[in-house]
């Protein structure tokens, strides 16, 4: 139980130093976007510090550590080529000027409602990988993590093979206001989101090699709901529609979340 309190402790502690900071750097660049580029690398700061700091199984510590790392490497990188030089989201930029109409300090009120939100989400959200390194039993990896890297591996594929074929339709001056139904995404309209869920489900299943693990149910719960209904499909359908006369289409045949075949 110390362990276990040491570590969270940290981790709490090295998370939100890490947002706050961000929080200073948006002020001067007047953009709060920054943050969201932190998602991913975020969770590969505390991957790291748990990893440091527990004593548990060396393999089970390795491989949560390792499949973390990778996917927020990648998911940072991604998102810092694709927002950096773009200004500041719309979302965070209606966020501003609500804020300021109503005569409010959006730098305080980002602090609070963005910045330090997100870095306490991401603690929470982490609580697989950090839980799964501090247990020392069993010592070798089963059959159990062997199927949870496998959920992994699919939501990895999913979540970076969609990122790409989404960037390089985008790409394309012909593709201009046309709906992207290609590839992964004939058959899910968000194989990007349900890749990122498949992961964190499969990060949850190698932590519960150890009873323990199964506490933190509501972390891979939690983040499939938030991008189902807060800040992935919900939120990005809703644009969508508006933006895309041929959306309506789209949904209509193809699944939301999961991959089926399309309803031609």
């Amino acid at each position: 139980m110390q362990e276990l309190a040491l570590v969270l402790g940290t981790t709490l502690i090295v998370t939100l130093v890490c947002v706050f900071i961000l929080w200073l750097l948006s002020i001067p660049l007047k953009n709060a976007s920054i943050v969201d580029i932190f998602w991913g690398p975020g969770f590969g700061v505390i991957a790291v510090v748990a990893w440091f700091l527990a004593d548990g199984a060396p393999a089970r510590q390795n491989l949560l550590t390792a499949l973390t790392v990778i996917w927020a490497a990648r998911l940072g990188l991604y998102l810092a080529w694709r927002n950096i030089g773009h200004g500041e989201d719309p979302r965070y930029r209606r966020m501003r000027e609500k804020t300021e109409a109503a005569g409010g300090n959006f730098v305080t009120a980002s602090l609070f409602k963005v910045f330090l939100l997100q870095g306490v989400l991401m603690w929470l959200i982490s609580m697989p990988v950090q839980v799964g390194q501090i247990y020392d039993r069993p010592a070798e990896l089963g059959i159990v993590a062997a199927i949870g890297a496998a959920l992994w591996l699919i939501g990895f594929l999913f979540e970076a093979v969609g990122d790409w074929q989404l960037a390089r339709f985008k790409a394309d001056p012909a593709n201009e206001g046309k709906v992207m139904d290609r590839g992964l995404w004939r058959y899910t309209r968000h194989p990007n989101y349900f890749g990122n869920a498949c992961l964190w489900w499969g990060l949850f299943v190698i932590a519960c090699e150890n009873p323990v693990g199964l506490w933190t149910v509501y972390a891979p719960i939690a983040m499939t709901w938030l991008l189902l209904k807060v800040s992935g499909v919900s939120l990005l359908e809703r644009s969508l529609k508006k933006t895309k006369p041929k959306y309506e289409e789209y949904v209509r045949r193809t699944s939301a979340f999961f991959p089926l075949p399309p309803k031609d």
